[in-house]
């Protein structure tokens, strides 16, 4: 006599196979008598009138104070089609979903199987899986996901850099097909390394968050550079102390610069002014003839005007405030140069979004008007330029300090009368003789660089902040000595681009500074062109000082050349 069971979840071998042609059979569009490809084309477009008309017919009714349960013929007419198309959805997801249900991918989805028909026989066990394979060399990378653009890649990471290698797969897109920034940078880095036969061993990959850079800070990486960061200090400045970060690769920069900021602290510390703080970005447009430019050149310097350009400029962010237009022209070119304050970022993106609402606002009056270019090179961003010099751009900011006759003695090692004297031939009527453009200064560009590379900010405009003229004057009866530095272009920022890296962040936070001043903003990146300029004043006093004193090679002999027998340690030997 036959019994009847059932197998939960387990089930005969050839069970499976009876009733696999069953599952293969049913498909979720079997309900429908015709294709699927015509059925989603008839009722998909009927919901969106559908549901279209009733809106309308609704609104009708509001203004017309008639109630939405009184049904008209348009009314109905409007419902039979969103009806249809909603049933059409709902049962075909439906559908859909109870087969997912029933069926899984390996066509063992019949929890219990009904095995009258058949003698009673043991369950088939499933077998164990196949034992994984050894760890591939990059095992500690995730597994490839997001390749469908690229199905002959498998999920072994040896077989995408030889695709590379090979030119069959770019690897500038490894990020957003891997989902994983951090392999995207290994596995470029090894096919680099096998289609060029050099090396990046001294580069490490390992420790950096990729993601932190994606789509804003770096494209492509392979690798980071390592850079010392120093720090000097305390800088006393508006009488409070700061600890300066400084990433560089120059011997002797920061001892120099902690000995002018302990030359400041003695003597009771530097005060700063900012004097301006707004970026600018400055477009260029042609007219069919220079008195058309010159009449949009009218318009956008009318003060009358200002108002309304200002409301457009602002709407690119609550922190954008537009300052001024300045306009110059070049026979039938305009340039633009817009100032406005940013709060706490550096500004460019900022800036260009307002311009472009200034533009495009433009535009309905001025037709003609042909945009050449959104930058106009009148602004001017990352080359020494006179505008710049002139009007400022970032922070303007002057540092100044009174340091005592007997610091200049004991600490710089000179004489208040040296100082004075070497500043004006060498830092005045030196530069002017090279025809200097804002460089009338002894290295201030080596600590605005330093500061820049360990918070966070862009290096190559280190061109233009690195505009200084430093003054040096003997007071208080000749006894002590008055020095400052003005510059008027610092372009520094405390958030976004590079300050919300881990390392970058790190210093900002040393300095008390890191991200957006919720109470007052900007007035944490106005705090920063402070403490570069302070920074400056050190370095500048520190520096003139050895100069006079003739200490420049020594101390330059002693901090920036290695001591190292570099010919033993190259094949790795000890004594």
């Amino acid at each position: 006599m036959e019994q009847r069971r059932s197998y939960p979840a387990i089930i005969a071998s050839d069970s499976i196979a009876r009733f696999a042609p069953l599952h293969s059979a049913l498909q979720g569009t079997d309900p429908v008598p015709l294709p699927l490809r015509l059925t989603n084309a008839i009722f998909f477009p009927l919901f969106f009138p559908g549901a279209y008309l009733l809106l309308l017919r609704w609104r009708e009714k509001i203004r017309d104070s008639t109630p939405l349960h009184v049904l008209t013929l348009p009314d109905m007419a409007a419902m039979v089609p969103l009806l249809a198309s909603v049933m059409y959805l709902l049962g075909l997801l439906g559908i859909v979903f109870v087969h997912s249900v029933l069926f899984t991918c390996e066509g063992v989805a019949l929890l219990h199987v009904d095995l009258s028909t058949e003698p009673c026989r043991p369950p088939v066990p499933i077998p164990a899986p196949a034992p994984s394979p050894a760890p591939h060399p990059w095992s500690y990378l995730c597994s490839v996901k997001h390749l469908d653009n690229y199905p002959h890649v498998s999920a072994d990471d040896e077989e995408i850099v030889t695709s590379v290698v090979t030119g069959t797969m770019p690897s500038y897109s490894f990020e957003s097909k891997l989902g994983d920034c951090r392999r995207a940078a290994a596995i470029r880095r090894e096919a680099l390394q096998r289609s060029t036969g050099g090396s990046l061993g001294g580069v490490p990959v390992e420790g950096f968050d990729y993601d932190a850079i994606l789509g804003q800070c770096c494209e492509m990486p392979v690798g980071y550079v390592q850079m010392p960061v120093g720090v000097a200090g305390p800088l006393l400045l508006d009488g409070g102390e700061y600890s300066v970060p400084m990433a560089t690769t120059e011997g002797c920069l920061v001892a120099s610069t902690n000995r002018g900021c302990k030359a400041i602290h003695v003597s009771g510390g530097a005060t700063t002014v900012l004097l301006k703080d707004g970026m600018t970005r400055a477009p260029v447009v042609r007219f069919g003839s220079a008195k058309r430019a010159a009449e949009l050149k009218f318009f956008l310097e009318d003060p009358l005007n200002f108002d309304t350009l200002a409301v457009v400029f602002n709407r690119s962010s609550r922190f954008a405030k537009l300052q001024g237009i300045q306009c110059s022209m070049a026979g039938k070119n305009l340039y633009m140069r817009f100032t406005c304050s940013t709060g706490d970022a550096m500004g460019m993106n900022m800036v260009s979004k307002g311009v472009q609402n200034v533009l495009d606002y433009l535009q309905n009056d001025f037709p003609d008007m042909d945009v050449i270019s959104i930058s106009g090179n009148y602004c001017s961003d990352k080359k020494p330029a006179a505008v710049n010099w002139i009007e400022g751009r970032g922070k303007s900011v002057v540092c100044e300090a009174i340091i005592k006759d007997q610091v200049v003695k004991k600490v710089l090692k000179t004489t208040v009368p040296a100082l004075v004297e070497l500043n004006m031939i060498k830092n005045l009527a030196g530069s002017a003789v090279a025809g200097s453009l804002g460089g009338f200064n002894a290295h201030a560009s080596n600590i605005v660089s330093a500061v820049f590379i360990a918070t966070g900010q862009d290096p190559a405009q280190n061109v233009e902040s690195s505009h200084c003229i430093t003054m040096m004057e003997a007071v208080n009866d000749g006894k002590d000595l008055h020095v400052s530095v003005t510059m008027p272009s610092i372009e520094v920022g405390t958030v976004g681009g590079g300050t919300q890296l881990a390392s970058q962040s790190a210093c900002l936070e040393l300095l008390g500074v890191k991200g957006a001043n919720l109470e007052s903003p900007g007035a944490n990146s106005r705090l920063l062109a402070t403490v570069v300029a302070g920074a400056v004043l050190a370095g500048e006093l520190s520096l003139m000082s050895a100069l006079a004193a003739g200490q420049l090679v020594k101390s330059h002999m002693k901090y920036n050349r290695s001591s190292k027998d570099m010919s033993k340690s190259a094949c790795g030997l000890s004594i």
